[in-house]
């Protein structure tokens, strides 16, 4: 098993000109390159809010390997925006995203985002939930089911295609929503501290779930919390923020642990693992340096 390797990553006052072209990496081109990234907005009240302060970060593609990233941070230090910029959802203030060498202009099909809230249409069935996206783009009624019941077969939900929001539970409507998200094929799967309403037995379905499709879907997934554990269980890779506005403190890769189970959160090494972060999320703010992706490290951590 490897060693967590933590490396100070964040972002200074130089930045890359807006016309640089992603860096090659050892597995080839990079699947998210995040450069110099500051977001303000305004605030309800009006007034200008610094969400975002020069995130520089690197995500290299990885084709047939699936791979959770997770933004850890306090609540409300801005982790959200981060997110919502990469979806195209807000536009930065400076800075760049491009995604496979092309940049993020506005929403687009090449990425998917779950809410924490519960998304689905109440009107519409589980399956004509899942088939929505499909039906905007066209796809025949017939290939549309085809697609939408082998989704709702890997999330569990088949049995279930002809009910509607309102009878299942908080777990299964997420089900539908990342269902109804998958079935678009998006490079990127953007997810806005999904499970953070659902009972811990239920979460922790879904979080097995979520890493059983990060490998069966070949998905790289951007994932948002602020509970250690799950980062931990969830991530090949966590950036721990600082509070708003959000700068990248440090990058720790997870060790890959071979098995997922409850008895996992109780051993040494997963211990070891929230501890580590713990101590980086808590520790006294430091000036953060340009992040750089970091040198291959001795012993090389493992993907989920």
């Amino acid at each position: 098993m490897a060693d967590a390797i933590s490396t100070p990553a964040s972002s200074g006052s130089a930045s890359p000109p807006a016309t640089a072209a992603p860096a090659a990496t050892a597995s080839g081109a990079l699947k998210l390159q995040v450069s110099d990234l500051h977001v303000t907005y305004r605030g309800r009240g009006g007034d200008d809010v610094e969400a975002v302060r020069g995130v520089s970060f690197d995500i290299p593609d990885k084709p047939g390997k699936g791979e959770i990233v997770v933004f850890l941070g306090p609540s409300g230090c801005g982790k959200s925006t981060i997110l919502k910029t990469v979806a195209g959802l807000l536009p930065p203030t400076r800075g760049q995203v491009l995604i496979e060498g092309h940049p993020v202009t506005g929403p687009g099909a090449d990425r998917g985002m779950v809410f924490q809230q519960y998304t689905s249409f109440g009107w519409l069935t589980v399956q004509e939930n899942v088939e929505y996206g499909l039906r905007l783009r066209g796809v025949p009624k017939e290939e549309r089911r085809a697609q939408a019941h082998k989704i709702l077969e890997r999330v569990g939900l088949l049995q279930f295609a002809r009910s509607y929001p309102k009878e299942l539970s908080g777990g299964m409507k997420q089900r539908v929503a990342i269902a109804r998200t998958l079935i678009n094929r998006p490079a990127l799967l953007l997810m806005d501290e999904p499970f953070g309403a659902l009972d811990p037995q239920t979460r922790w379905e879904m979080q097995g779930m979520l890493i059983d499709i990060s490998h069966r879907e070949d998905n790289t997934i951007l994932f948002v919390t602020h509970d250690v554990s799950e980062a931990v269980y969830l991530a090949d890779t966590v950036y721990v923020l600082s509070r708003r506005p959000a700068r990248i403190l440090h990058r720790m890769d997870i060790p890959g642990f071979e098995e997922r189970s409850l008895s996992l959160k109780a051993s040494p090494q997963f211990r070891e693992a929230e501890e580590r972060l713990l101590q980086l999320l808590y520790a006294p703010t430091v000036t953060p340096v340009k992040d750089q992706t970091p040198p291959a490290p001795t012993t090389s951590a493992t993907g989920k």
